[in-house]
């Protein structure tokens, strides 16, 4: 039985990040319970994202 690699999505463009492009991933700061994927470009200008948790927005 295999199992189908989904790639994670970018929490603020919705860009899917494919392997071994820079990216970065961490829980929520507010509730600890989502996990929040930020694409390099996102990331370097400071684009806000929203947790799907909880709603808090981060830059």
């Amino acid at each position: 039985m295999s199992e189908v690699y989904k790639p994670p999505n970018c929490t603020s463009c919705n860009k899917t990040i494919v392997p071994y492009e820079k990216s970065v991933k961490f829980p929520c700061p507010s509730c600890g319970v989502a996990i929040i994927w930020r694409c390099e470009k996102c990331k370097n200008i400071g684009r806000k994202y929203v947790c799907p948790n909880c709603g808090f927005v981060g830059p």
